[in-house]
């Protein structure tokens, strides 16, 4: 299948590795911000293949994860309400909460509903009048622009009885935050590929301008991850800082047009918590005063949750690259898929989940 198999290929796969291999005479650390690289670096077994002196560490890239525990705190508050429909992907319902979860308040009676896209959340609004329905919107520059279309759409179908509840964040800014701080080394970043095909690769330039950091924008397949390693590793070998695009086959230097054009209509940037991270500026989106009536919490008058962190959990420092989940007393004792303590358990895309499910004890 082409833009498939060519990018699976073990003989160019091993070619890579080597090179690689002649590179690597120091330890470099290499962060990859995608979930998605983050369990396809573990299930293609690419850590096993490369020399002990590259390591890769896992940043902020699962939405889910990196959700603040006061936003899961506030959307199970709102399932107490008779007069509330939440609304919310899968992932999200399983998330643990101070007290509970969204799947322990739908086995209550509290009506809450897995859905896969914020469009369909607008046409159950509209089947359901006297409810408020709200869609929990988290996720990065990848979902937003579904979400600011749902929006549009309610507006200009009169239906006033959908919402959001707003956690929405954006990539750039917050891999800024991480080179910014002192205890967090990092050589080289393998950037997102799905928020990557959605905001193009101007936005990442100042890792290279500001910085003189090298990083590559790579795709999902083993060879992608291999090639963007092996770019970094040529960049630091000459002295070199460039952001590379090697996923040409899906992302442009401009993004998706139409998407952002979607996101900047209905969206304007702000602050935003991030579990572990605190609250950075320029890292989320908030609806326009056009469509400020589309926001739960203004729309409802309610107050936020208080950010209470899960005790012993150290999701936030796994998510900074600091640690890794087999540095916490939790992991696959007390907190497992089954029985998550944090977010980074839950998700497929969390580290914690990765980690669990592929037993890294080469480590």
């Amino acid at each position: 299948m082409k833009y498939l198999t060519e990018f699976r290929d073990p003989g160019l796969t091993r070619k890579l590795v080597q090179k690689i291999e002649n590179m690597a005479d120091k330890e470099i650390t290499i962060m990859e911000v995608c979930g998605t690289h983050t369990m396809a670096i573990f299930k293609s077994g690419l850590r096993q293949l490369l020399p002990h002196q590259i390591r890769l560490i896992s940043g902020p890239g699962c939405p889910v994860c990196v959700t603040p525990q006061s936003y899961i705190d506030t959307a199970i508050q709102l399932t107490e309400r008779q007069d509330v429909i939440i609304t919310a992907f899968g992932d999200m319902l399983r998330v643990p909460g101070t007290e509970g979860s969204l799947m322990a308040q739908k086995s209550k009676g509290r009506d809450v509903r897995m859905v896969y896209s914020p469009l369909d959340v607008v046409q159950l609004a509209a089947e359901n009048p006297q409810k408020e329905v709200i869609f929990l919107a988290v996720g990065f520059e990848t979902t937003a622009p579904t979400i600011a279309l749902s929006v549009e759409q309610a507006k200009k179908a009169n239906i006033n009885n959908y919402s959001i509840l707003q956690s929405i964040k954006t990539m750039p800014n917050t891999m800024e935050e991480l080179v910014r701080e002192e205890d967090i080394q990092i050589d080289g970043f393998l950037c997102p590929g799905h928020v990557s095909a959605v905001i193009g690769v101007k936005p990442y330039r100042f890792l290279s301008e500001k910085y003189s950091l090298p990083a590559v924008i790579a795709g999902f397949e083993p060879t992608d991850i291999i090639m963007g390693i092996y770019h970094i590793l040529d960049m630091l070998d000459k002295k070199e800082s460039q952001v590379r695009n090697e996923y040409t086959r899906l992302v442009t230097e401009d993004g998706n047009l139409k998407a952002l054009e979607m996101i900047e209509r209905v969206f304007e940037e702000t602050a935003s918590v991030w579990r572990g991270l605190g609250s950075i500026e320029g890292t989320g989106l908030r609806l326009r005063q056009d469509y400020e009536s589309y926001d739960t919490v203004k729309k409802l008058g309610i107050q936020a949750a208080p950010e209470q962190p899960a005790k012993g959990c150290i999701c936030g420092e796994i998510l900074k690259g600091k640690v890794s989940p087999l540095d916490c007393r939790l992991f696959s004792t007390k907190c497992t898929p089954e029985t998550p303590v944090g977010a980074c358990m839950v998700s497929e895309e969390g580290t914690c989940a990765a980690y669990y499910r592929y037993k890294p004890n080469h480590f």
